[in-house]
């Protein structure tokens, strides 16, 4: 058993079984992803088509992962992932054999990235709350540390792998290995002893969505914590638009090196996810507030970098700081929900991390054709900046204010900073 309390979710026999498999699905998402990208601007070679795949992929998350969370919080959790994992595997084998038999078109792709979206739309909030039952409330800031560890990994690998293997034999292999990688989650949960897992009593009762929005409005904190993440993931966390075209358009590379910028970036976010674990006492709004502000400034960085060779250097720094922020705002929801709401409370989080994305790719697609990649990546970071930090400041007073009317802390507000 691991000592060091940087790895103690690994104390847990569940998280230990199903940590390699979920690594070999994360390879085999961001293998996918890289493929797909490319594949849309092998069909299409506009980057408004890109930005309306990648919407169409996030746009159930506007619906779905509020209905995840209730699934979440009425029905067990490792039935509900083995049906969205089955599906979700099922979708990349079907594009990987269109791609291969040379029948795709993109209304196909279209088509299926909606279906992937719809799956992972549901996949996302149990997901998110099944790590407390994996490991306990104690752990949970550990678990998500090391499950974004987990995910950065495949961020790593997986589009390095599908750079290489675009180009020698076109990206239908890379979907077919994603879905290969389902498998392995699929025998992970069924291995899983459900003696071990950390089940509340209030569990599988008839969850209502609403009693999970009264607890957001009554609590300040978490508010603002998912404010900061809207802004941050909407007109930030577009790398899969943004590294697409600088590698085609910016700098005229290939396949390989997109698939190396996406290595570039997850060195960044790999290195974030790993920090994250040492510094859980700074999990608290304002750093996360003051995090997006940084995360924003080094965009506009980004854009301005030269050389393929400059902006790939520039991207582990962008990485690890949105890492950062990001794992922060994923914990401290978690760790500050009651355990019985948590599951919706998860899928009103990822429908505001994610449910941006398929209102706004399609205009940044659009933006980059009108004015160009850079002046886009630069508009984004600016937005990112100046929201985060005038919700920074508007928190700071909120609570101030909070405090001088109680004389104290408020409960509903918890800061350490």
């Amino acid at each position: 058993m691991p000592k060091s309390k940087s790895l103690r979710a690994f104390n847990h026999r569940n998280y230990r079984i199903i940590y390699l498999p979920l690594a070999l699905s994360n390879i085999g998402t961001w293998a996918q992803r890289i493929a797909q990208d490319w594949l849309v601007l092998q069909l299409t070679h506009s980057p408004i088509d890109l930005g309306f795949v990648t919407g169409l992929q996030f746009a159930p998350t506007l619906i779905f992962s509020i209905y995840g969370g209730v699934l979440a919080d009425r029905f067990d959790k490792r039935k509900l992932l083995a049906m969205t994992n089955l599906g979700a595997g099922l979708v990349s084998l079907i594009l990987g054999l269109q791609v291969i038999l040379g029948t795709v078109t993109i209304g196909d792709v279209y088509v299926l990235a909606l279906a992937l979206g719809l799956f992972n739309a549901i996949d996302g909030p149990i997901r998110a709350s099944f790590t407390s039952e994996l490991v306990g409330k104690s752990d949970i800031a550990n678990a998500v540390s090391l499950n974004s560890a987990n995910f950065n990994i495949g961020r790593l690998v997986g589009p390095a792998v599908s750079g290489l293997m675009i180009a020698a034999f076109g990206t239908g292999p890379s979907f077919i290995m994603n879905a290969v990688t389902y498998v392995a989650m699929l025998a992970a949960l069924a291995l899983l002893r459900k003696k071990d897992l950390h089940l509340s009593d209030k569990q599988l009762t008839k969850a209502k969505f609403t009693d999970a929005l009264h607890y957001v409005r009554g609590r300040l904190d978490l508010q603002m914590v998912m404010l900061t993440v809207f802004v941050t993931a909407t007109f930030g966390m577009n790398y899969q638009i943004f590294n697409a075209l600088m590698a085609t358009e910016a700098f005229h590379k290939g396949p390989a090196e997109f698939g190396g910028l996406g290595t570039f970036l997850a060195v960044g976010s790999l290195t974030g996810a790993l920090l994250s674990s040492r510094f859980e006492a700074g999990r608290v709004p304002r750093r996360i507030m003051l995090g997006a502000t940084a995360f924003g400034l080094l965009l506009i960085v980004l854009a301005l970098m030269p050389t393929y060779l400059s902006y790939s250097l520039a991207l582990p720094f962008g990485g690890s700081i949105a890492l950062l922020t990001l794992i922060s705002a994923n914990s401290y929801v978690q760790t500050t929900t009651d355990s019985h709401i948590r599951g919706r409370v998860m899928g009103i989080y990822l429908t505001i991390f994610m449910g941006g994305t398929p209102l706004f790719s399609p205009v940044i697609g659009w933006l980059a054709a009108q004015f160009g990649i850079r002046a886009t990546i630069v508009t984004c970071g600016s937005l990112v900046a100046i929201a985060a930090f005038v919700l920074f400041l508007t928190y700071s007073a909120q609570r101030k204010r909070l405090i001088e009317d109680t004389g104290d802390t408020p409960t509903m507000a918890i800061d350490l900073l």
